[in-house]
Protein backbone atom coordinates (compact mmCIF):
# COMPACT_ATOMS: atom_id res chain seq x y z
CA UNK A 1 0.00 0.00 0.00
CA UNK A 2 1.08 3.89 0.26
CA UNK A 3 2.42 4.37 3.05
CA UNK A 4 3.35 7.51 5.29
CA UNK A 5 3.53 9.09 9.05
CA UNK A 6 0.64 11.08 11.66
CA UNK A 7 1.33 14.33 13.18
CA UNK A 8 1.19 15.69 16.40
CA UNK A 9 2.13 18.70 18.56
CA UNK A 10 0.93 21.18 20.66
CA UNK A 11 1.82 25.19 20.31
CA UNK A 12 0.95 28.84 22.45
CA UNK A 13 1.17 31.45 20.68
CA UNK A 14 4.94 32.62 21.84
CA UNK A 15 5.74 29.27 19.78
CA UNK A 16 6.55 26.50 23.28
CA UNK A 17 6.17 23.51 21.75
CA UNK A 18 5.01 20.57 23.69
CA UNK A 19 3.95 16.97 22.61
CA UNK A 20 0.50 16.37 22.38
CA UNK A 21 -1.52 13.29 22.75
CA UNK A 22 -3.63 13.75 20.27
CA UNK A 23 -2.55 12.19 16.70
CA UNK A 24 -5.86 12.35 15.26
CA UNK A 25 -8.69 14.04 16.12
CA UNK A 26 -11.88 13.06 15.09
CA UNK A 27 -14.33 15.94 14.63
CA UNK A 28 -13.35 19.77 14.09
CA UNK A 29 -16.08 20.25 16.29
CA UNK A 30 -14.52 18.99 19.66
CA UNK A 31 -11.81 21.64 19.21
CA UNK A 32 -11.50 23.96 22.00
CA UNK A 33 -11.72 27.92 21.38
CA UNK A 34 -8.14 28.98 20.40
CA UNK A 35 -7.23 25.36 19.49
CA UNK A 36 -6.01 24.98 15.45
CA UNK A 37 -4.98 22.30 13.33
CA UNK A 38 -1.54 22.32 11.24
CA UNK A 39 -0.41 19.97 8.65
CA UNK A 40 1.19 21.42 5.28
CA UNK A 41 3.45 18.50 4.20
CA UNK A 42 0.22 16.79 3.73
CA UNK A 43 -0.18 18.53 0.36
CA UNK A 44 2.87 20.83 -0.30
CA UNK A 45 2.19 22.05 -3.14
CA UNK A 46 -1.15 23.55 -5.36
CA UNK A 47 -3.93 26.21 -5.55
CA UNK A 48 -4.81 27.08 -1.65
CA UNK A 49 -8.51 27.99 -0.50
CA UNK A 50 -10.28 28.74 2.77
CA UNK A 51 -13.73 27.24 3.87
CA UNK A 52 -15.06 29.27 6.65
CA UNK A 53 -18.14 27.38 8.43
CA UNK A 54 -20.16 30.18 10.28
CA UNK A 55 -22.36 27.50 11.33
CA UNK A 56 -19.39 25.70 13.59
CA UNK A 57 -17.45 28.15 13.85
CA UNK A 58 -14.52 26.67 12.36
CA UNK A 59 -11.99 27.28 9.64
CA UNK A 60 -10.59 24.85 7.08
CA UNK A 61 -7.56 25.12 4.52
CA UNK A 62 -7.48 22.72 1.77
CA UNK A 63 -4.35 22.82 -0.60
CA UNK A 64 -4.36 20.61 -3.93
CA UNK A 65 -7.68 19.84 -2.39
CA UNK A 66 -6.62 17.71 0.60
CA UNK A 67 -6.96 19.59 4.17
CA UNK A 68 -4.17 20.99 5.42
CA UNK A 69 -5.83 22.93 8.31
CA UNK A 70 -8.56 23.49 11.15
CA UNK A 71 -8.94 25.99 13.43
CA UNK A 72 -11.36 27.60 15.69
CA UNK A 73 -13.00 31.20 14.64
CA UNK A 74 -15.13 34.08 15.83
CA UNK A 75 -16.89 35.41 13.02
CA UNK A 76 -18.92 38.85 13.37
CA UNK A 77 -21.67 39.30 16.30
CA UNK A 78 -25.28 40.06 16.29
CA UNK A 79 -25.93 43.41 13.97
CA UNK A 80 -22.48 42.81 12.83
CA UNK A 81 -22.85 39.69 10.84
CA UNK A 82 -19.90 38.31 9.03
CA UNK A 83 -21.27 38.22 5.11
CA UNK A 84 -21.00 34.22 3.56
CA UNK A 85 -20.37 34.18 -0.22
CA UNK A 86 -17.21 33.73 -2.18
CA UNK A 87 -14.39 36.47 -1.46
CA UNK A 88 -10.90 36.73 -3.24
CA UNK A 89 -8.19 37.90 -1.22
CA UNK A 90 -7.77 41.54 -2.31
CA UNK A 91 -5.14 42.96 0.40
CA UNK A 92 -2.68 41.12 3.03
CA UNK A 93 -0.81 42.61 5.53
CA UNK A 94 0.58 40.93 7.97
CA UNK A 95 1.14 44.27 10.56
CA UNK A 96 -2.51 45.76 9.54
CA UNK A 97 -4.19 48.28 12.49
CA UNK A 98 -8.39 49.05 12.42
CA UNK A 99 -8.85 52.91 11.13
CA UNK A 100 -12.18 52.09 12.36
CA UNK A 101 -11.43 50.74 15.98
CA UNK A 102 -9.15 53.14 17.29
CA UNK A 103 -6.00 51.80 15.57
CA UNK A 104 -6.65 48.28 16.70
CA UNK A 105 -3.93 45.68 15.88
CA UNK A 106 -5.05 43.14 12.92
CA UNK A 107 -2.11 40.88 13.00
CA UNK A 108 -1.90 38.81 9.85
CA UNK A 109 -5.07 40.90 8.12
CA UNK A 110 -5.99 38.68 4.49
CA UNK A 111 -8.45 41.50 3.22
CA UNK A 112 -12.25 39.84 1.58
CA UNK A 113 -13.96 43.46 1.28
CA UNK A 114 -12.92 46.87 0.80
CA UNK A 115 -15.62 47.82 3.31
CA UNK A 116 -14.01 45.53 5.95
CA UNK A 117 -14.35 42.19 6.43
CA UNK A 118 -11.11 40.32 6.65
CA UNK A 119 -9.35 37.07 8.11
CA UNK A 120 -7.01 38.11 11.00
CA UNK A 121 -5.51 37.30 14.29
CA UNK A 122 -8.07 38.11 17.37
CA UNK A 123 -10.31 37.63 19.92
CA UNK A 124 -11.37 33.57 20.36
CA UNK A 125 -14.25 33.28 23.13
CA UNK A 126 -16.05 30.69 21.77
CA UNK A 127 -18.24 32.68 20.00
CA UNK A 128 -19.35 35.42 17.59
CA UNK A 129 -17.69 38.21 18.88
CA UNK A 130 -16.22 40.51 16.46
CA UNK A 131 -17.70 43.50 14.27
CA UNK A 132 -17.91 41.18 11.29
CA UNK A 133 -14.33 39.63 10.45
CA UNK A 134 -13.58 36.81 10.41
CA UNK A 135 -10.86 35.85 13.75
CA UNK A 136 -8.12 33.41 13.94
CA UNK A 137 -5.78 32.03 16.70
CA UNK A 138 -2.65 34.09 16.06
CA UNK A 139 -0.54 31.28 15.16
CA UNK A 140 -2.54 29.80 12.89
CA UNK A 141 -3.73 33.25 10.85
CA UNK A 142 0.37 33.98 10.99
CA UNK A 143 0.54 30.06 9.13
CA UNK A 144 -2.24 30.58 6.66
CA UNK A 145 -0.81 34.34 5.86
CA UNK A 146 2.21 32.58 4.43
CA UNK A 147 0.26 29.89 2.30
CA UNK A 148 -1.98 32.04 0.68
CA UNK A 149 -1.81 34.70 -2.52
CA UNK A 150 -3.30 37.47 -3.13
CA UNK A 151 -6.36 36.40 -5.22
CA UNK A 152 -7.13 33.47 -3.00
CA UNK A 153 -10.68 32.19 -2.53
CA UNK A 154 -12.07 32.47 0.37
CA UNK A 155 -15.33 30.56 0.81
CA UNK A 156 -17.68 31.51 3.94
CA UNK A 157 -21.08 29.40 4.52
CA UNK A 158 -23.51 28.91 7.08
CA UNK A 159 -25.07 31.45 9.60
CA UNK A 160 -23.68 31.63 13.24
CA UNK A 161 -26.15 30.28 15.71
CA UNK A 162 -28.36 28.39 13.00
CA UNK A 163 -28.49 24.56 13.27
CA UNK A 164 -26.25 22.90 11.07
CA UNK A 165 -27.23 21.38 8.30
CA UNK A 166 -24.31 20.63 6.10
CA UNK A 167 -21.83 18.01 7.37
CA UNK A 168 -18.32 19.56 8.31
CA UNK A 169 -15.40 19.92 6.14
CA UNK A 170 -13.69 16.23 5.84
CA UNK A 171 -10.33 15.53 4.60
CA UNK A 172 -11.29 16.45 0.54
CA UNK A 173 -12.19 20.21 -0.13
CA UNK A 174 -16.13 20.95 -0.52
CA UNK A 175 -15.46 23.02 -2.78
CA UNK A 176 -13.89 24.01 -6.45
CA UNK A 177 -11.06 26.57 -6.57
CA UNK A 178 -13.48 29.08 -7.63
CA UNK A 179 -15.85 28.64 -5.40
CA UNK A 180 -18.08 26.17 -6.50
CA UNK A 181 -19.30 23.26 -4.71
CA UNK A 182 -18.20 20.27 -5.45
CA UNK A 183 -20.30 17.24 -6.44
CA UNK A 184 -19.34 13.97 -5.11
CA UNK A 185 -20.08 11.27 -7.80
CA UNK A 186 -19.92 7.84 -5.75
CA UNK A 187 -18.58 4.64 -7.96
CA UNK A 188 -22.07 2.54 -8.54
CA UNK A 189 -22.35 -0.81 -7.04
CA UNK A 190 -20.63 -2.42 -10.04
CA UNK A 191 -18.01 -0.08 -10.77
CA UNK A 192 -14.69 -0.86 -9.04
CA UNK A 193 -12.67 2.34 -10.28
CA UNK A 194 -13.04 5.52 -12.46
CA UNK A 195 -10.18 7.52 -14.06
CA UNK A 196 -10.79 11.23 -15.86
CA UNK A 197 -7.69 12.94 -16.43
CA UNK A 198 -9.05 15.09 -18.28
CA UNK A 199 -10.43 16.64 -15.70
CA UNK A 200 -7.30 18.59 -15.07
CA UNK A 201 -4.89 18.09 -17.43
CA UNK A 202 -1.72 19.82 -15.13
CA UNK A 203 -0.70 20.44 -11.67
CA UNK A 204 0.30 19.12 -8.92
CA UNK A 205 -1.14 15.11 -8.01
CA UNK A 206 -2.05 13.79 -4.86
CA UNK A 207 -2.89 10.52 -3.75
CA UNK A 208 -5.37 9.87 -0.71
CA UNK A 209 -5.73 6.24 0.34
CA UNK A 210 -8.64 5.85 3.25
CA UNK A 211 -8.17 2.54 5.39
CA UNK A 212 -11.63 3.40 6.87
CA UNK A 213 -13.73 3.67 3.73
CA UNK A 214 -11.25 1.72 1.79
CA UNK A 215 -10.92 4.03 -1.31
CA UNK A 216 -7.75 5.59 -2.92
CA UNK A 217 -8.39 9.10 -4.68
CA UNK A 218 -6.57 10.99 -7.26
CA UNK A 219 -6.48 14.32 -7.53
CA UNK A 220 -4.74 17.10 -9.92
CA UNK A 221 -4.59 20.37 -8.94
CA UNK A 222 -7.04 20.09 -6.77
CA UNK A 223 -9.83 18.45 -8.98
CA UNK A 224 -10.59 14.85 -8.65
CA UNK A 225 -9.13 12.73 -11.47
CA UNK A 226 -9.79 9.11 -10.01
CA UNK A 227 -11.52 6.99 -7.43
CA UNK A 228 -10.87 3.17 -7.07
CA UNK A 229 -12.13 0.40 -4.57
CA UNK A 230 -8.87 -1.17 -3.04
CA UNK A 231 -8.04 -2.92 -0.34
CA UNK A 232 -5.83 -1.34 2.09
CA UNK A 233 -3.59 -2.93 5.10
CA UNK A 234 -4.56 -2.35 7.95
CA UNK A 235 -1.02 -1.52 9.60
CA UNK A 236 -0.98 1.19 12.20
CA UNK A 237 -3.80 3.83 12.49
CA UNK A 238 -1.57 6.75 11.93
CA UNK A 239 -1.49 9.73 9.02
CA UNK A 240 1.29 9.04 6.85
CA UNK A 241 3.15 11.49 4.22
CA UNK A 242 4.97 10.61 1.68
CA UNK A 243 6.60 12.28 -1.61
CA UNK A 244 7.84 10.20 -4.68
CA UNK A 245 11.66 11.17 -6.13
CA UNK A 246 14.13 9.86 -8.09
CA UNK A 247 17.06 8.70 -6.20
CA UNK A 248 20.68 9.40 -7.47
CA UNK A 249 21.21 5.77 -8.59
CA UNK A 250 18.23 7.07 -11.16
CA UNK A 251 15.77 4.69 -9.49
CA UNK A 252 11.72 5.86 -8.21
CA UNK A 253 11.37 6.13 -4.20
CA UNK A 254 9.30 6.96 -2.37
CA UNK A 255 10.40 9.28 0.86
CA UNK A 256 9.03 9.70 3.88
CA UNK A 257 7.67 13.05 5.24
CA UNK A 258 9.11 14.23 8.25
CA UNK A 259 5.89 15.72 9.72
CA UNK A 260 4.71 16.83 13.02
CA UNK A 261 5.39 14.02 15.53
CA UNK A 262 7.53 11.79 13.24
CA UNK A 263 10.13 14.45 12.50
CA UNK A 264 12.70 10.88 12.93
CA UNK A 265 10.98 9.77 10.07
CA UNK A 266 12.12 12.43 7.47
CA UNK A 267 13.77 11.07 4.18
CA UNK A 268 13.28 7.95 5.27
CA UNK A 269 13.24 6.19 1.81
CA UNK A 270 10.66 3.03 1.10
CA UNK A 271 11.14 1.06 -2.05
CA UNK A 272 8.35 2.25 -5.28
CA UNK A 273 6.81 -1.38 -4.88
CA UNK A 274 4.94 -0.09 -1.79
CA UNK A 275 2.53 0.72 -3.90
CA UNK A 276 1.58 -3.05 -4.88
CA UNK A 277 0.96 -3.60 -1.27
CA UNK A 278 -2.40 -2.12 -1.68
CA UNK A 279 -4.83 -4.28 -3.80
CA UNK A 280 -6.73 -2.28 -6.28
CA UNK A 281 -8.26 -2.66 -9.75
CA UNK A 282 -5.17 -3.54 -12.37
CA UNK A 283 -6.34 -0.68 -14.71
CA UNK A 284 -6.61 2.06 -12.33
CA UNK A 285 -3.02 1.07 -10.86
CA UNK A 286 -1.42 0.82 -14.44
CA UNK A 287 -3.08 4.52 -15.15
CA UNK A 288 -2.37 5.91 -11.93
CA UNK A 289 1.20 4.40 -12.32
CA UNK A 290 1.08 6.57 -15.46
CA UNK A 291 0.67 9.73 -13.61
CA UNK A 292 2.86 9.71 -10.40
CA UNK A 293 6.29 12.19 -11.39
CA UNK A 294 8.32 13.37 -9.06
CA UNK A 295 6.60 15.66 -6.08
CA UNK A 296 3.71 13.68 -6.04
CA UNK A 297 2.41 13.02 -2.63
CA UNK A 298 0.57 10.37 -1.26
CA UNK A 299 -1.33 10.37 1.99
CA UNK A 300 -2.61 7.42 3.98
CA UNK A 301 -5.09 7.93 6.53
CA UNK A 302 -7.56 6.43 8.88
CA UNK A 303 -9.67 9.55 8.19
CA UNK A 304 -12.91 9.19 6.05
CA UNK A 305 -12.97 10.31 2.32
CA UNK A 306 -16.91 9.47 1.21
CA UNK A 307 -19.05 12.54 2.18
CA UNK A 308 -21.43 11.12 4.53
CA UNK A 309 -18.26 10.31 6.59
CA UNK A 310 -16.74 13.77 8.17
CA UNK A 311 -13.04 12.90 8.84
CA UNK A 312 -10.96 13.93 11.98
CA UNK A 313 -7.95 16.47 12.13
CA UNK A 314 -4.53 15.50 11.90
CA UNK A 315 -2.21 17.75 14.73
CA UNK A 316 -4.55 19.19 17.37
CA UNK A 317 -2.55 22.12 18.98
CA UNK A 318 -3.66 24.97 21.21
CA UNK A 319 -3.20 28.91 20.83
CA UNK A 320 -4.24 30.40 24.42
CA UNK A 321 -3.04 33.55 26.10
CA UNK A 322 -0.51 32.47 28.71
Amino acid sequence: MLSVAAMPASARPQGARASSAVEFARKADALKPGEWVWAPQVAPAGPVHVYVDLSRQIATVYRNGVRIGVATISSGKSGHETPAGVFLILQKDANHRSSTYNNAPMKFQERLTWDGIALHAGGLPGYPESHGCVHLPLEFARLLFGVTEMGGVVVVAGRAGSAVLAPSAGVLAPIGGKGANVSHVPLAADEAWRWTPEAAPAGPLTIIASRSDQRVVVLRNGIEIGRARAELPAGDFQTHVMTYVVAPDGGPRWVLVGVPGHQDEESEVLDAAVLAQARMPQGFLDALRAVIVPGTTALVTQSHVLPHQTGGKLTVLASSAP
